[in-house]
């Protein structure tokens, strides 16, 4: 092998980069090639909204397992051209840290479709991707909106926190209200809210602990269109901008003197 005066091997990548042109250019509009692209590109950040990109705490990892995926059995210059791109991706796009997120006292909203496995087992996949694709988009832009983070998607609900409890219950109410306007095959959703205020622990973009399940157990206890909010919630907010009704609740692993309310905004405040 002949090398540059520098000791570089620049004659040899040059060979290699034309024939790698060559390659690609052979193969660039083969149906198969064209479509698994179009499949990684649907994952990674930007695509699809439900993909797994969004979830994952390195969604580039999980592309790279799926380049990899591809004829692993045979050398693949295509394979080795795709993980080379997520290497760089990846040294661009560093992973955020939990710093970039407030760490104090947050509101956890949890929201939940009501009755929709039952409709989900009634149509086919294509029909329940359209109704959640169109259910994440709304819910994602009211909550960004309202100075939310939605923190992960649950499949048929979602967990965002807030820094500012009233507008928390602001983006509880609208996210049920836009959910509702939704028709996907003659069906309408209709989403469970619920709402608590409290210092879970945070673990890198995500958060655990008691807190982050009382208000899972708030959320499962609403009804269709109900927005259930813990009193340590609304005492975080301005009480005159809303109406509040005692709502009994009694849920495993709650504490038993939890107060819970159900509350509707008050657009007269």
């Amino acid at each position: 092998m002949s090398s540059s005066p520098d000791g570089s091997d620049k004659p040899e990548a040059g060979r290699a980069a034309r024939n790698v042109g060559k390659m690609l250019a052979q193969t660039d509009r083969q149906d198969a090639v064209v479509k698994a692209a179009q499949a990684l590109r649907r994952h990674a950040p930007g695509g699809d909204p439900t993909s797994l990109a969004r979830n994952d705490l390195r969604g580039s990892d999980r592309i790279a397992g799926l380049i990899e995926q591809v004829r692993a059995e045979h050398p693949s210059a295509v394979r080795e051209l795709g993980l080379a791109a997520v290497q760089v991706w990846q040294s661009i796009a560093p992973r955020r840290r939990s710093a970039d997120v407030d760490t104090g006292p947050v509101t956890i909203l949890f929201t939940d479709l009501v009755s929709f496995s039952t409709w989900a087992l009634r149509v086919g996949d294509d029909k329940v991707l359209e109704l959640l694709r169109a259910v994440d988009k709304a819910s994602e832009e009211i909550i960004a909106g309202r100075g939310g983070r939605v923190v992960k998607s649950l499949g048929d609900g979602l967990m965002a926190v807030f820094s500012d409890p009233a507008e928390a219950i602001w983006a509880a109410h609208e996210t049920s209200a836009a959910v509702s306007a939704i028709t996907v095959d003659g069906y309408r959703p209709q989403l469970r809210c619920g709402l608590h205020t409290g210092t879970p622990r945070q673990v890198g973009e995500d958060y655990l602990g008691v807190d982050v399940n009382i208000a899972a157990r708030i959320s499962a206890a609403a009804g269709a269109g109900e927005v259930l909010a813990s009193a340590a919630t609304l005492e975080g907010a301005d009480e005159s901008r809303f109406t509040k009704r005692n709502k009994r609740f009694r849920a495993k692993g709650a504490p038993k003197d939890l107060v819970v309310y159900s509350v509707l905004p008050r657009y007269d405040a």
